[in-house]
């Protein structure tokens, strides 16, 4: 039976797993802060993250956050402290204990944990979503690592959050992302609420990380929540 038309219940992503490491991919579209924002508080938080990088998420790092990355042997260190300069929120310099939990793994590699349905994973996170990467994994293709990384984690029926962030949308996009979400993938596009009280470029960013930290089992008050006083 074809994703479109499956009647089947969904499985139950709700939260067995919780507690094991993260997986974290970092891919080429636009909105590189959220990923970068996201790995910062898992790892403040003291989550196991095993972060992986496209090329194209590389060069969006450079292009928005000013930051270049060495993909052959990533030090993550400087991620963790990385504000680009309209940003206020604060960031913690890393103890040797938190670099400890953060693992990063070339996205060409298939010889990693994260490769195999055996090594156990709360969820896996990939944002920003590329349009490329997007389809990748609709169509199980499989041709690098994060694409190996999110069909392993719709398998094995762990959460899988994908955040895309382009506008408008093609018909060709939305359909991937139906496939997707038919498959067990959550679609968390990168659109920040204004009920929040926002008052700045971070209270828009923080909404969608914290989103995505719902989604994903993480407790936090990165928000004023609706309804709440």
């Amino acid at each position: 039976m074809s994703p479109q038309n499956a009647t089947e219940p969904r499985p139950d992503r709700s939260g067995s797993d919780k507690g094991r490491p993260i997986v974290l991919a970092i891919t080429g579209a636009s909105g590189a802060i959220y990923g970068v924002r996201l790995l910062q508080l898992l790892a403040r938080d003291g989550h196991e993250v095993h972060v992986t990088i496209s090329p194209s998420g590389a060069a969006v790092i450079q292009q928005e956050l000013d930051h270049r990355l060495d993909l052959r042997s990533v030090d993550l260190a400087p991620l963790l402290t990385l504000s680009p300069a309209w940003s206020t929120a604060s960031v913690d310099t890393p103890d040797a204990a938190t670099l400890a939990r953060l693992h990063y793994h070339r996205h060409d590699d298939y010889f990693t944990p994260i490769a195999s349905g055996s090594f156990k994973t709360q969820a896996m996170v990939v944002c920003p979503c590329s349009g490329s990467t997007l389809s990748g994994i609709a169509r199980a293709a499989g041709s690098n690592l994060i694409q190996r990384a999110a069909e392993v984690h719709l398998k094995e029926h762990r959460k899988l959050v994908l955040v895309p962030r382009e506008t408008p949308l093609s018909v060709l996009q939305l359909e991937n992302m139906h496939r997707v979400a038919a498959a067990g993938a959550v679609m968390l596009p990168a659109m920040p609420g204004w009920y929040h009280g926002v008052e700045s470029l971070d209270s828009l960013v923080d909404f969608v990380v914290s989103r995505i930290m719902d989604q994903i089992g993480v407790d936090n008050s990165l928000i004023q929540r609706w309804g709440e006083s």
